[in-house]
């Protein structure tokens, strides 16, 4: 599925495990595919959501255990050894920037825990028909008063075409 930049090479592959592995120290990883390690913690079971699997594709990190809201806001994975939040969306342009809210404070959860992180990224598989310049525009305005480094990776699955673009460089649509 990804190409280029994302390609699963075995060098991503261990910086996104080396990373993973800082942020987690006790977390057991289990590899499941050539280069895909899985948080032991994220793996199905059977009482467990046994369709969450499927649903939200391989997880690397584990979440977070402080209790509250804060177990609930961790990111997804790492990917090219950033960290990155998946999450899949239909609907409206306002369903898509509430799901784009949401997961960029997920990533941020991280950055705030663990300084050295720089950055973070958003990846959104969109299940309706939005357009690309649309849904560009849509994230540039989320992103307006929003100062992070990263990434919005949007796999556009009505065309089957993934684009990713720097959150500087959708922000630099507004600022024309």
């Amino acid at each position: 599925m990804f190409s280029g930049r994302f390609d699963l090479s075995s060098e991503n592959a261990a910086s996104s495990r080396a990373l993973a592995a800082v942020l987690f120290p006790n977390e057991e990883w289990v590899l499941k595919e050539p280069h895909i390690w899985v948080a032991k913690t994220r793996l199905p079971e059977e009482y467990r959501e046994p369709d969450k699997w499927e649903r939200e594709i391989s997880h690397f990190l584990p979440e977070i255990d402080q209790g509250g809201e804060a177990a609930k806001l961790c990111a997804d994975l790492v990917l090219d050894g950033v960290v990155t939040e998946m999450k899949t969306v239909s609907g409206t342009r306002t369903t898509l920037g509430t799901a784009f809210r949401f997961a960029y404070r997920q990533g941020a959860v991280l950055l705030t825990a663990y300084p050295d992180i720089k950055e973070h990224s958003v990846f959104i598989r969109l299940k309706s028909g939005l357009e690309i310049d649309s849904v560009r525009a849509k994230i540039a305005g989320e992103l307006k008063n929003r100062s992070g480094k990263g990434r919005f990776i949007c796999y556009f699955e009505h065309i089957g075409k993934l684009y990713s673009w720097s959150y500087d460089e959708l922000r630099s649509i507004i600022n024309r």
